[in-house]
């Protein structure tokens, strides 16, 4: 786990974060929404589904939709692997899954070192980015969860719960 150096940060200038890979980039969500972190299992494939969601898996007897982060943010697909996780999130009230391609790390960052991404954003789809985190040697890119899933999109998530 990666801690502020600065030891005079207040609780609420810390951010906990889930750092995940999507191919040689790091991402970020808010540790808040996430409920927790799962290998892979076996996705059943929804007829009809939008590209990027990649099925529905049964969670403790709940169903949930399962959506390949890589497609929504316009990378290429990659077949899973040994790393590959589905990280189970709450998006306003609903449980999806996000297929990543590997959990890194829990980080608690200082808020200062967090700044609004680049106008120009290449690689990814940048509506998706809310910040990008400045740590020792590499960038962070943080992603809201609720941009990723739009109003259409919590419409079939719904149905599929």
């Amino acid at each position: 786990m990666e801690i502020a150096k600065d030891k005079n940060h207040d609780v609420q200038d810390i951010l906990q974060l889930v750092g995940f890979k999507m191919g040689n980039e790091e991402f970020g969500i808010d540790i808040l929404n996430v409920k927790e972190i799962n290998r892979m299992v076996k996705i059943t494939k929804v007829p009809n589904a939008p590209v990027y969601v990649e099925g529905i898996i049964n969670l403790r007897g709940k169903v949930i939709p399962v959506i390949d982060v890589r497609t929504k943010l316009g990378m290429p697909k990659k077949d899973p692997d040994n790393d590959t996780r589905i990280v189970v999130v709450d998006v306003d009230g609903r449980t999806v899954g996000f297929l990543v391609d590997s959990v890194s790390e829990v980080l608690r960052i200082p808020k200062n070192v967090i700044e609004a991404p680049p106008e120009i954003t290449t690689g990814v789809n940048s509506e998706y980015i809310t910040a990008v985190g400045k740590l020792d040697d590499r960038l962070l890119t943080l992603i809201d969860l609720n941009k990723i899933l739009a109003k259409e999109e919590k419409r079939i998530v719904e149905s599929m719960n």
